[in-house]
């Protein structure tokens, strides 16, 4: 009986949006009828989710940065790989991609993901190692996969000489849908920001933008729905206005709540909380950094678009949407169209599937495996 192709992603972070796609791309290729391993460290969510899913998991353990443990978490990882034998190897973000490079050296057909490339979140000399790495380390990668074509231009423009494909990230518009349980309570206009608590997401931005939508639009909320490292600093300059809602299984009850949803990062390939919210129907302010404008459909960005780190553009474009409750519906059902037609999970998981048959040389039947790769065991 013929074996279905073996896929090892490998990922660090364990949470937020890269654990999300993992796990998502996990669910999608096992129901494909591919065997599945995901390799990531202990905590967060990405491993308890993917278990779930039936899919085995092997614990890489390896901290979010580059540092002194490189060496030892690359050669833990070679011998991941030689001992789950995979036929392809799928890297997700800067420190994977670092790791599964080193560790695989072209001799497996790999995938790097960069979900928003680390040069972007350094700087001074760390950036410029992070560059030189990127730009060297892209011989390794059979493909590198962008979430948007603003990535891949970054990435070219900054000199990385690689073998690109671009699948934007999509959503389940099933589980993100206007319908549905909310987390509402309480009178007065509601602004959401779903994001790790980070200078990556901007919610210092926000923080010093929200004092004047205060001013202009009474009894204004502003929720703030995840964790990270900068939750002490943030929960310090914030007023009693803004609440801080932590991390939850479930941000679609938050979406539901909102009357309008901002992320307002510094950078992005392509964030995935601006398509959740505009699939369950709400209107999203976004800034104009990598894959933002790429996420709204055109008819959106006038009202939805503004520039990175200009707290007085946010909170313009926040006001504006607070008063005018018939724009928002407008916009709202404007943005579930576009993601239904552009962002739908099923498109996001099958281009990528499209990209493994490829470098794999299968056809669509070969790939689909057989009934011996439905099921991966959990250890």
């Amino acid at each position: 009986m013929r074996i279905a192709p073996h896929i090892l992603h490998v990922a660090q972070p364990v949470e937020g949006g890269v654990a999300r796609v993992v796990t998502d791309l996990a669910a999608a290729q096992l129901a494909a009828g591919l065997r599945v391993t995901v390799a990531c460290p202990r905590g967060g969510t990405l491993a308890y989710d993917v278990r779930a899913l039936g899919c085995r998991v092997v614990r890489w353990d390896a901290t979010r940065s580059p540092g002194f443990r490189l060496p030892g978490e690359v050669r833990r990882l070679s011998q991941l790989v030689r001992n789950v034998r995979p036929d392809l190897v799928h890297a997700h973000s800067a420190k994977a991609g670092l790791a599964a490079r080193l560790a695989v050296r072209g001799t497996l057909p790999t995938v790097f993901q960069p979900h928003a490339w680390s040069f972007e979140a350094a700087d001074g000399s760390v950036a410029r190692l992070a560059l030189a790495w990127e730009r060297f380390g892209t011989r390794w990668a059979k493909r590198v996969l962008c979430v948007s074509e603003a990535e891949r231009r970054t990435g070219y423009r900054a000199g990385i000489s690689a073998r690109w494909h671009v699948v934007p990230n999509g959503v389940d518009t099933d589980r993100f849908r206007p319908e549905g349980d909310s987390a509402r309570s309480g009178p007065g206009p509601l602004v959401v920001c779903v994001g790790r608590l980070c200078r990556q997401k901007g919610q210092d931005v926000l923080l010093r933008a929200w004092p004047e939508v205060e001013r202009q639009v009474a009894g204004a909320r502003l929720v703030l729905v995840g964790d990270g490292p900068d939750h002490g600093r943030l929960r310090a300059s914030a007023p009693a206005s803004v609440r801080f809602a932590g991390g939850t299984p479930d941000v679609a009850v938050w979406y539901r709540a909102a009357d309008v949803v901002v992320l307002p990062s510094r950078w992005e390939g392509m964030a995935l909380a601006p398509l959740e919210a505009m699939a369950c129907g709400r209107p999203v302010v976004v800034t104009d950094v990598d894959g933002a404008a790429e996420s709204l459909p055109p008819a959106l960005r006038p009202d939805c678009l503004v520039p990175a780190e200009d707290p007085g553009a946010l909170a313009r474009a926040l006001t504006a949407l607070l008063r005018d409750e018939p724009l928002r519906t407008a916009l709202g059902a404007q943005g579930r169209a576009h993601v239904l037609h552009a962002h739908d999970l099923r498109q996001t998981t099958d281009a990528v599937t499209d990209v493994y048959r490829e470098l794999l040389g299968l056809t669509t039947a070969q790939i689909s495996g057989s009934d011996e790769g439905r099921k991966c065991s959990a250890t």
